[in-house]
């Protein structure tokens, strides 16, 4: 893993300018970390790539310099689901339930590109009312039956250029901008589809790079995820890209960073730099600094544990624990399973490290010590289940180390 900033002969994705910093590595790291995996072996040969993390120091944006989307693979066994949780339903009511009200969709036309499995454009069609179109090569029919399914359209492809023809009063992209790596022609894409229609509206919602760097969050930095974000960043591509942003926010604990945008009369050609240019570059090189010692740290702290004779598990069976254990190197023989609550999940493996994916009713008859959550805004849902399963495990969250 390299600790300092290092000069790369890369051009920046977001903005086209020379010059990208080097800042972490990490190595041989599955190249899909939520494919559904139903055979313990093919989990552990998963195909492996590098990772580069690179900035920019013109416009702060954060790629992943080695990424190969030709390693990478979306279909129908790509199971990104958070929909089982009520914390997380209930921050997508409320989301679905702002956008509504804040851009008065009602009625109204709505695109979503990387609409995963449908749940958040059934919810914007139900709640509206509206009409939907989702584009996502891993949608899976008959996930969501719904009143408003005469209504939804689902394309199971990526969006492109070659869908330009389909119109909308507004556009939902969330948790798919950070897996696409030329950040500035998709943006491009988009607008030029858009055309002369300046009163249609785009949101947003991305991993915010912010929270990753200052929490050095080295579990949220996975394969897939080749683009990073801070909102100034966002800001910049948004408007290079012949956009007016109106509105840059965070929400979910500070996790997800939002914007809202609608198309620019004229884009101008000089832009000024993002406001946190500066907060970016000290962020980066402060998690430059700091995450061999978070490394350190878990690594020690979970062998010690090991060492105790307590059995140790993970609760979210998804990319985070992927990255956790990967990074760390522990393996089945250490760590034999995860906990999800998603059913799909049950019983499949995690890629390159071979876990089983348990249900939270398998644990009574094989309890574990400790529980580190992948996500401490579950916290206090998970706490909840283990007592209503009568355990009483030590809790840790990926923070805390």
């Amino acid at each position: 893993m390299t600790m300092t900033l290092q000069d790369v002969n890369v051009i920046c994705p977001g903005c086209g300018v020379p010059g990208m910093k080097a800042f972490y590595t990490v190595g041989n790291v599955p190249t899909n970390s939520v494919l559904l995996l139903t055979d313990q072996d093919e989990a552990l040969a998963f195909l492996r790539g590098n990772m580069t993390l690179a900035v920019c120091p013109t416009c702060g944006f954060i790629a992943n310099i080695d990424f190969d989307s030709n390693l990478t693979h979306y279909d129908a066994r790509y199971e990104a689901t958070q929909g089982y949780s009520p914390t997380f339903n209930a921050f997508h009511k409320r989301l679905a339930q702002d956008l509504i009200d804040r851009f008065d969709l009602h009625d109204k036309t709505v695109i979503e590109i990387g609409c995963d499995k449908g749940d958040f454009l059934t919810m914007l069609c139900e709640m509206g009312p509206n009409t939907g179109v989702g584009f996502d090569p891993a949608y899976v029919p008959g996930r969501h039956p719904s009143p408003a399914a005469a209504r939804l359209t689902f394309i199971p492809d990526f969006y492109s250029q070659k869908y330009a023809e389909f119109d909308a009063d507004f556009f939902v992209c969330k948790m798919t901008l950070e897996h696409i790596s030329e950040t500035a022609v998709f943006m491009q894409t988009i607008r030029e589809a858009i055309g002369n229609r300046l009163d249609t509206t785009l949101f947003f919602q991305i991993p915010n790079a912010s929270y990753i760097l200052n929490d050095q969050a080295f579990w949220d930095v996975y394969y897939e995820h080749c683009s990073y974000f801070t909102k100034g960043s966002l800001t910049h591509l948004f408007q290079s890209a012949g956009f007016a942003v109106m509105s840059v926010w965070t929400d979910y604990d500070d996790q997800y960073l939002m914007i809202s945008a609608r198309p620019a009369a004229q884009t101008s050609s000089l832009l000024p730099l993002p406001e946190d240019l500066a907060e970016t570059m000290a962020a980066v090189e402060k998690f430059a600094a700091d995450i061999p010692y978070k490394i350190g740290n878990w690594q020690d702290k979970i062998e010690t544990l090991l060492a105790d004779g307590k059995k140790v598990t993970l609760w979210g069976g998804g990319s985070k624990a992927v990255a956790f254990l990967t990074t760390l190197g522990f393996g089945v023989n250490k760590i034999p399973y995860v906990i999800d609550i998603n059913p799909n999940k049950t019983g499949t493996f995690l890629a390159g490290c071979g876990q089983v994916v348990v249900a939270p009713d398998y644990l009574p008859g094989d309890p574990p010590d400790v529980v580190i959550i992948m996500n401490p805004v579950y916290r206090q849902e998970i706490r909840h289940s283990l007592q209503k399963s009568g355990l009483d495990p030590m809790i840790m969250t990926v923070d805390e180390a």
